[in-house]
């Protein structure tokens, strides 16, 4: 009962940041969903031995507001490429007094570095993602993202559970099955090109039908991504910030990978 609460209350604040949130009030739940996953992130890295720097919280913040025209009066690509090549730099060269010497420390060197440039990829860029789509397709066009992840997820779960026979990544995760991934392609891409007619106008249905197969392959990817971080570190979930349903992290993992593609398309295709 806890879980279906929580999660019917996630899915209502959901809707309502989506749908209903001013531009500057949408950055600024975005900008704290980020916050959250970056804190998930630094207990994950530590579990091998890294130690992120802090500044690597303000270099994501920085690329994902980049996207922002709330932030940046829409100069979305001039700034991009300046604020990833310095947040490249400076957290590449703050790493350094990290770096102990040393026989223990000797091969940590790459791994430290690695660690703290990662979450500009992993988290800003996609959250920076999500802003964008918005700004750019409106509530619909960013809710459609999520509607057809949180479709695929439920079909992946109630098809493997009827269906389920072979697994689809036993060594990350053991109740992920192929037949369950069918399930949520054949879903997930249904409802993409299906209510896309509407909430994607001007997008054909030639583009619909392969963006939705995207996004849910994409989904399953991030989800497996983030169960392999778990894994490797030891724990079941992120966090327990979230009552039957882990951190942020478990929820927004598939959306991290399925965001920015999402958002290309739609913009170049």
């Amino acid at each position: 009962m806890t879980r279906v609460l929580s999660g019917a209350a996630l899915v209502a604040i959901a809707v309502a940041i989506v749908w209903f949130a001013p531009p500057p009030a949408f950055f600024l739940a975005a900008e704290a969903l980020l916050v959250l996953a970056l804190v998930e992130y630094v207990p994950l890295a530590a579990a091998h031995g890294v130690d992120i720097p802090a500044a690597s919280g303000v270099a994501v913040l920085m690329v994902s507001a980049t996207f922002s025209r709330v932030a940046f009066g829409g100069a979305i690509s001039t700034s991009l490429d300046v604020v990833l090549l310095s947040a490249t730099i400076a957290l590449s060269a703050l790493a350094l007094p990290l770096w102990r010497g040393g026989t223990a420390g000797e091969k940590r060197a790459l791994p430290l570095v690695s660690a703290s440039l990662f979450p500009i990829l992993y988290l800003g860029l996609p959250v920076g993602a999500l802003i964008a789509i918005r700004e750019t397709r409106g509530a619909a066009g960013l809710f459609l993202l999520m509607l057809t992840v949180m479709v695929s997820d439920t079909a992946q779960y109630y098809t493997g559970r009827l269906f389920g026979r072979r697994p689809l990544a036993p060594a990350i995760s053991p109740k992920k099955t192929v037949e369950g991934a069918v399930g949520g392609f054949v879903f997930g891409t249904l409802v993409l090109a299906a209510v896309g007619r509407w909430w994607l106008p001007g997008v054909p249905l030639a583009i619909r039908v392969p963006l939705g197969a995207a996004v849910v392959a994409l989904g399953i990817a991030g989800d497996l991504f983030e169960s392999m971080l778990k894994r490797s570190a030891g724990v079941k979930d992120s966090s327990a910030l979230i009552p039957g349903h882990g951190g942020v992290l478990d929820r927004i993992d598939a959306l991290l990978f399925a965001a920015p593609i999402y958002y290309v398309v739609l913009k170049y295709v």
